[in-house]
């Protein structure tokens, strides 16, 4: 299948809900340049703990099927980000898998926050999944604007 992935994660803590660190998480990336134009899929994390920076997990050429399911049928891709997180808040509904044509595009981004067991404090994760159907001839494809644009993004409180 071809097909480009990157994940990008952002987690942080309560620290970061007020300023001036807000405004240094607010200020992370929802995509980044591809290190090449291959099909893959990419990851990035930005933690916190690690002031943000963001850091590249290996590359890998399989897709994680627990966490999206693609599938492919007459030149049309059907992608559906899978909400694989025991975590707040929970999502009754969930949209329907978008349709991607060859040369197009996704970005669909999704939220959780979950209490730390020895502390009771909050983590929150925000996941931007950016993925491109067919071939790649830019490496800054999502910087850009997304052919389609899913935000499950909910109020974390």
């Amino acid at each position: 299948m071809d097909v480009v992935v990157q994940w990008v994660r952002t987690e942080w803590t309560k620290k970061s809900r007020g300023e001036p660190d807000a405004s240094r998480r607010d200020a992370v990336p929802e995509a980044f340049p591809l290190p090449h134009l291959r099909p893959a899929v990419h990851e990035v994390r930005m933690l916190e703990r690690e002031g943000f920076a963001p850091v590249w997990a290996r590359e890998s050429g399989e897709v994680d099927r627990m966490a999206l399911v693609l599938r492919e049928d007459d030149g049309v891709l059907a992608v559906q980000l899978q909400d694989t997180m025991f975590a707040s808040p929970r999502r009754q509904t969930r949209p329907s898998p978008v349709r991607l044509a060859r040369g197009e595009w996704l970005r669909w981004q999704l939220n959780h926050r979950w209490a730390r067991p020895r502390d009771g404090g909050w983590n929150y994760l925000l996941v931007t999944l950016n993925l491109a159907y067919g071939p790649v001839g830019d490496a800054k494809v999502f910087l850009g604007t997304p052919t389609r644009y899913v935000d499950e993004r909910a109020d974390l409180r």
